[in-house]
């Protein structure tokens, strides 16, 4: 799945979470959240959701629109 790396980040942002801080609370690596953030990763639908939960949105708010 295609993640929007600006928005994910920007979403990060706002909370004022660190790319690790999001790692702690949505249990995906800190790495994984690093390359989808660079656009150098896709997203598994699992991870999807895991970040959604995590910065209080729905999963499409991540997804790249084409």
């Amino acid at each position: 799945m295609k993640v929007d790396g600006m928005r994910l980040k920007e979403l990060r942002r706002e909370r004022a979470l660190s790319q690790r801080e999001l790692a702690q609370l949505s249990g995906v690596s800190y790495d994984a959240i690093a390359k989808l953030e660079r656009g150098r990763r896709e997203a598994q639908p699992r991870t999807v959701r895991r970040l959604a939960e995590a910065l209080g949105v729905e999963p499409g708010e991540l997804m790249k629109g084409d």
